[in-house]
């Protein structure tokens, strides 16, 4: 394989795993809280022949996820809550606790604040947020204090982690952290609201059709020089 397949093929790898990413966000468009993730193009040099020349290369190693506030939408629902700025909710998970910007919750049996599935939100305390069966209203204020019938109850604390670089993206719109997490010391949230997902759908798509468009073209010239190495190989065998 010569120097311009070999640079091509680099290049096509780098746009299959946009295409996945860009995949993705599309099928996420309509995912509470979701953020959008993209891929980072860099490039790198091989040395080639003994001569000092080089090699440039496309590699797509680096994911970028777009931390920019999506869309609040109001639902009226008393345990609904969005995040205006920065910040992450706290859940504690089976595969331990994990950042999310989805803020649709509910009670289960025992009263703890979860997740559609299950997952706890947690406090700034970073323990399980309860409520108290019976109540008749409970309040959210905008710094996350919690209290029922008018009586203070405790605080729902946002957490942003250490060094952004190591969060993993874990199922829908969570994130894993291979670090520490700390407390947003001024936190800011609505009751009544859900923050939609910041994937743009007309962007993304164009992206997609895009790319979608130059892996075709890298695929066309790589079956072109297919064919015209199996035919110099023909012909010095005849």
């Amino acid at each position: 394989m010569d120097n311009a397949a070999y640079a091509t093929l680099t290049r096509q790898t780098g746009l299959r795993s946009e295409l996945h990413t860009l995949a993705h966000n599309v099928a996420n468009v309509s995912t509470v809280g979701f953020q959008r993730e993209a891929l980072i193009f860099s490039e790198y040099v091989e040395r080639v022949g003994e001569a000092g020349e080089g090699l440039s290369m496309a590699a797509a190693r680096a994911r970028l996820t777009d931390r920019s506030q999506g869309q609040l939408v109001q639902t009226g629902g008393q345990f609904d809550l969005a995040i205006e700025g920065e910040g992450y909710f706290l859940v504690d998970t089976p595969d331990g606790q994990q950042l999310t910007r989805s803020g649709s919750f509910a009670p289960n049996a025992d009263g703890e604040l979860v997740a559609p599935d299950g997952a706890r939100l947690l406090d700034s305390g970073r323990a399980a947020v309860f409520i108290p069966d019976g109540v008749n209203g409970v309040h959210i204020a905008s710094d996350g204090s919690l209290s029922v019938d008018g009586t203070p109850l405790g605080e729902i604390g946002l957490f942003v982690p250490n060094d952004p670089v190591k969060m993993n993206r874990a199922a829908g719109s969570r994130f894993s952290v291979d670090g520490e997490i700390n407390e947003l010391p001024e936190p800011r949230m609505a009751q009544g609201f859900l923050e939609q997902s910041n994937v743009d759908p007309v962007l993304e798509i164009s992206r997609l059709i895009e790319v979608q468009r130059a892996y075709e073209t890298g695929r066309n010239f790589l079956n072109a020089e297919d064919d015209r190495i199996r035919n110099v190989i023909r012909t010095l065998s005849s």
